[in-house]
């Protein structure tokens, strides 16, 4: 009987279109080639204009406008989002420095590792956005994997950020509002009684 349970299992797996696909989180060309080829349509952190998925184990900080503060293990990391590249369809010009630790030029973007000190600084720049985070080595591969997942996951939405860049977004209109005075006549009631 358990065989039977398990081999319908399977069956069920493999006829439902699902597929597995293994990440060698070893080889930061391998990381970035299969997490960027997928279309990724997940989300659970909404901003202004913008949405993405933060993976499991990261934890969203804060935000300041287009600027999110994410933690993952002991790591900080910074996304900006270019909300005016978006909007005017900039393209990243980007050579590749063969004296940096690891440099590569991506469609539309690319991703830099430079050694300072001890630590090592990846500036991830993809679908207009970018991740800054300064690791240790051993911490490279799974700081790219998770930037990865976050900035493939980066959708947009035109209409408000037409309307944030409009030069009307930030002006309110605000009436003056005095506590103890009237905005109408104050002889108005004997007006009234007047007639």
């Amino acid at each position: 009987m358990k065989g039977k349970i398990v081999v319908l299992c399977l069956l069920v797996f493999l006829l439902s279109g699902c597929t597995i696909v293994r990440i060698d989180t070893t080889s930061v060309d391998n990381i970035v080639d299969v997490v960027l080829s997928k279309d990724n349509t997940i989300y659970n952190r909404v901003g202004i204009g913008y949405k993405y998925y933060v993976p499991r184990g990261v934890t969203y900080i804060d935000s300041t406008g287009t600027n999110d503060k994410l933690y993952a293990g002991g790591i900080y990391y910074y996304l900006y989002l270019d909300e005016v590249g978006y909007y005017y369809k900039t393209s990243q010009k980007y050579k590749v420095d063969n004296d940096k630790y690891y440099s590569r030029k991506l469609d539309n973007g690319y991703l830099e590792i430079t050694e300072k000190g001890d630590k090592y600084l990846v500036e991830f720049v993809y679908n207009y956005a970018k991740i800054e985070a300064l690791v240790p080595e051993d911490d490279i591969e799974t700081t790219v994997l998770n930037s990865s997942y976050i900035l493939s996951t980066i959708k947009y939405n035109k209409d408000i950020i037409k309307l944030s860049l409009s030069d009307d977004f930030l002006t309110n209109k605000e009436e003056k509002y005095e506590e103890f005075t009237s905005k109408q006549e104050s002889n108005s009631f004997l007006r009234y009684e007047e007639d």
